[in-house]
């Protein structure tokens, strides 16, 4: 058992150095658009265009659950995705970056975004078929989650440094680098059960994934999920309030992003260890307070020492509330179709969360001018809270055996 959880929380680290819309590399990008002269809009919309590979992962977890290679439905596949990334990466290492290439740029970047969305759906998968039997679907995404956010803590000092002194090619290669490990793991580590699909697997595919997105159930958590993760109040415009309003530096921000993932990083641990001791209507109300107090903390922002404060706040109750949004996502995937399932949701969510943040940053800027940086800014968040709460109609919709399971 202990063995399946160094896998995870390996593969999950490295997934965090290759995530190039929410990773090591987030905040080293937006600083360079942001030294391109692009608003909280601007970048926002970039960093959607970069995510992607994210919105469209139904597709990798068809290819993952019904098109095994050689018999074996995830080992080859976590080989492959990761060295996508590592061809991304590496071509956009090799770039001179400029304004005028920055859509070049964005094509590598995507490229590499494609091998980890694709990894993460195999990652997911194999999770599910592994923690499912077993009954441990709850603590193992809390052990992915400790590997990735982990990743996060120190991309937070690494992000930060990569900022401060404009190193983002270097960044770019380290980052392909480390997706070297998880082919390792791949071959010695992960043990796949092979095998064997029909021969009318793809209409067999589409009949079973068809009959799991109508079910009522995966419906209403889809929806759900879309709910509490739209949210104007984006890193996008927080970032670029910070730095332009607040006059932060590279490496504090960085420092606070650290800060966020430390706490992130406890409340997997807790989570990991109190979550069953909870009842699972009272952790999904908590998802809602949780969400929309993640959200309102940021109304405090005044200086550096209440952006250390609001970032360990938030980094721990976002995460609480993420986590039990991935159980219930976890619980009523079909494990026949479990890559695909969980992927279509993970995508709604990324779409859902992405998209807001393109429209935060279009509020945040147009108000701006009338309103001023300061009333824009709080005036986001608070709307932000409000589309959150709205998560609890949805919850009303809810099957009564999902609260006691």
């Amino acid at each position: 058992m202990k063995r399946l959880y160094l896998i995870f929380a390996a593969l999950y680290f490295v997934q965090g150095t290759g995530d190039s819309s929410y990773g090591f590399l987030t905040q080293p990008i937006r600083s360079m658009l942001r030294s391109w002269d692009y608003d909280a809009q601007s970048i926002a919309t970039y960093l959607f265009w970069l995510g992607l590979p994210w919105y469209i992962k139904p597709v990798f977890g068809l290819l993952t659950d019904f098109l095994p290679i050689k018999g074996l439905r995830r080992k080859y596949y976590f080989i492959c995705s990761n060295l996508i990334v590592f061809i991304g990466l590496v071509a956009a290492s090799m770039l001179n970056l400029r304004p005028e290439i920055s859509y070049v740029l964005l094509v590598f970047l995507i490229f590499g975004n494609a091998g980890t969305a694709f990894a993460d759906v195999v990652t997911d998968g194999h999770m599910i078929d592994k923690g499912q039997p077993l009954g441990i679907t709850g603590k193992l995404q809390a052990v992915q989650h400790i590997g990735i956010y982990t990743s996060y803590m120190v991309a937070g000092v690494f992000g930060g440094y990569i900022s401060q002194n404009k190193l983002q090619n270097t960044g770019f290669l380290i980052c392909a680098l480390m997706a070297l490990l998880p082919m390792a793991i791949a071959i010695f580590l992960v043990k796949d059960d092979p095998v064997k699909m029909p021969e009318n697997r793809f209409s067999g595919a589409w009949s079973e994934v068809k009959s799991a997105l109508t079910t009522r159930v995966v419906i209403l958590v889809a929806v759900f999920f879309a709910f509490l993760k739209f949210s104007p109040f984006s890193a996008d415009v927080y970032y670029v309030h910070v730095t332009k309003e607040l006059g932060f530096d590279e490496q504090f921000i960085g420092y606070t992003y650290s800060l966020e993932k430390a706490a992130s990083l406890l409340a997997c641990v807790l989570y990991a260890k109190f979550a069953e001791r909870v009842s699972f209507k009272m952790l999904l109300h908590g998802s809602i307070v949780f969400a929309i107090l993640s959200n309102l903390v940021y109304i405090g922002l005044q200086g550096e020492t209440s952006a250390m404060v609001i970032s360990f706040t938030f980094g721990f109750v976002y995460m609480v509330a993420n986590l039990t949004l991935l159980e219930l996502a976890a619980r009523y995937c079909p494990p026949a179709v479990a890559g695909t399932l969980f992927a279509f949701i993970m995508s709604l969510s990324n779409l859902s969360w992405s998209s807001s943040a393109v429209l935060g940053g279009y509020w945040y800027e147009s108000w701006k001018a009338s309103l001023g940086a300061s009333a824009s800014y709080s005036l986001v968040v608070l709307i932000s809270c409000a589309f959150t709460a709205f998560g609890w109609l949805v919850f009303k919709f809810l099957p009564k055996e999902i609260e006691s399971k």
